[in-house]
């Protein structure tokens, strides 16, 4: 545990990318305090992984102010999205659908 001297201002650690209780834990340690509007049992969540925060990193706040974090990505921001089911494999029709028909390359007209 990282324990920072008692001064009036700190700076807010990186939380995108850990787990809330890493997250708590780096919070206590650098002196800020956290919230988590998406999870309102904050407290109980282990293996959420933070995916935004606000203020950024590295901001200077005074010692004790709130920090908040995101675990879910909002409407329209980040993600996987929606993907559409899709069959495996090559599509139906093998080589017929790829070439023309056998026949002779040099037919006679007349």
């Amino acid at each position: 545990m990282h324990i920072t001297p008692k001064t009036p201002e700190v700076r807010v650690p990186r939380f995108v990318g850990l787990m809330a209780v890493d997250a708590r834990e780096t919070a206590q340690a650098r002196g800020v305090l956290l919230a988590a509007p998406d999870r309102p049992e904050f407290h109980l969540a282990v293996v959420d992984y933070v995916v935004r925060q606000y203020p950024q990193p590295g901001t200077e706040v005074p010692r004790g102010a709130v920090v908040t974090v995101w675990f879910d990505f909002g409407e329209g921001e980040g993600g996987g999205g929606v993907r559409e089911p899709r069959r495996g494999g090559p599509p139906p029709g093998g080589l017929q659908r790829e070439l023309d028909a056998p026949g002779d390359p040099f037919p006679v007209l007349r």
